[in-house]
């Protein structure tokens, strides 16, 4: 059976089936170029925490349903998330993804392209295969349209010091917080628990979504020990600026507007001052804040969940994912 990331030892009441899920996916994987499905396989395998999924499982838990299809539906949801892991590399020109070369680096942009798009007609297959009716393709749907919002906004608001939270909020709304969304909604959805029940679980999942991209963010300037070669790193030489940052720009502009404008050639020392320059602004803190605002808010609806034993698990993941320190 797929290996799955060892945190979900501590989970034994869906590890069985996240297994599952990911075995299907590698089985589902069959390109025309043995290399490429080999590196599709290598990227899916590499050790991803497989958090999207688990949700969709937990959801469904709220009801007897049949646990193969759920197993499935899961299986779509990864590997949405991973097609769009692919296609990210490819925009961000990125070397790397899960501590091994990316797609894009080892075959070039054509190849990544195809791949990503492969893994999109292999999500919607599964999702033909077994969803309940229409609603779970058409949610897909919408998810897809509004991560492509999140990403198109956040390119041409590159180099911006003028952006604002709320434009970055509605940026990670469509890069992180909609497929945390689609995955408790399908979950729910698919349950048969009815739609109302199924978009408590959606607003449950954006909310989580938020807070976890938050929380990413703001490790990078929490971090005690820099590596310069983070991808965040990267992102602000690309222009992409993250929420402790903004914030910071709002109150030491003059100050951070030296390195910033260097854009592409700022050196690691630029990078490393800008970091120290928002550490002692205040903005990490305040970005903390904006975190917990939105753990407090997934936790309230989790709270208001039927007690049952899917409940208790989705209420200790949930704070285990959104308290982190590293």
């Amino acid at each position: 059976m797929a290996k799955v990331h060892a945190m979900w030892q501590n989970y034994p009441e869906i590890e069985t089936e996240l297994a599952q899920s990911l075995a299907l996916i590698e089985d589902n994987i069959h390109t025309k170029n043995q290399a490429v499905t080999d590196a599709i396989l290598k990227m899916i395998s590499a050790g991803g925490k497989l958090l999207r999924p688990a949700y969709c499982l937990l959801f469904s838990q709220f009801n007897a349903v049949d646990r193969q299809k759920m197993i499935a539906l899961a299986a779509a949801v990864e590997t949405l998330h991973t097609a769009t892991l692919i296609h990210d590399d490819i925009v961000d020109d990125s070397n790397l993804r899960r501590h091994q070369e990316s797609i894009q680096a080892r075959f070039g942009k054509d190849v990544a392209v195809y791949a990503g798009d492969y893994l999109f007609v292999v999500c919607f297959k599964l999702l033909a295969n077994y969803a309940s009716d229409l609603k779970s393709i058409q949610f897909n749907s919408q998810t897809m349209d509004q991560i492509l919002d999140g990403e198109l906004s956040q390119m041409t608001t590159r180099y911006n010091l003028d952006l604002t939270p709320e434009q970055y909020l509605q940026q990670i709304n469509g890069k992180t917080g909609q497929l945390f969304a689609l995955s408790c909604f399908i979950g729910a959805y698919e349950s048969q628990k009815g739609l109302k029940f199924a978009r408590q679980a959606e607003k449950i999942g954006l909310n989580i979504g938020l807070a976890f991209q938050i929380l990413d963010d703001i490790l990078d300037y929490t971090q005690t020990d820099v590596d310069f070669g983070k991808p965040v790193l990267d992102d602000m030489r690309r222009g992409v600026y993250s929420i402790p940052l903004i914030m910071a720009l709002q109150s030491n502009r003059q100050t951070l507007a030296p390195y910033l404008e260097k854009q592409a050639a700022m050196t690691d020392a630029d990078v490393h001052a800008v970091q120290g320059i928002v550490r002692q602004s205040g903005s990490v803190e305040k970005a903390q804040a904006l975190a917990q605002d939105y753990t407090n808010r997934a936790l309230a609806g989790l709270a208001k969940l039927p007690d049952m034993p899917a409940k208790t698990t989705l209420q200790q993941l949930t704070e285990r994912l959104l308290t982190r320190k590293a």
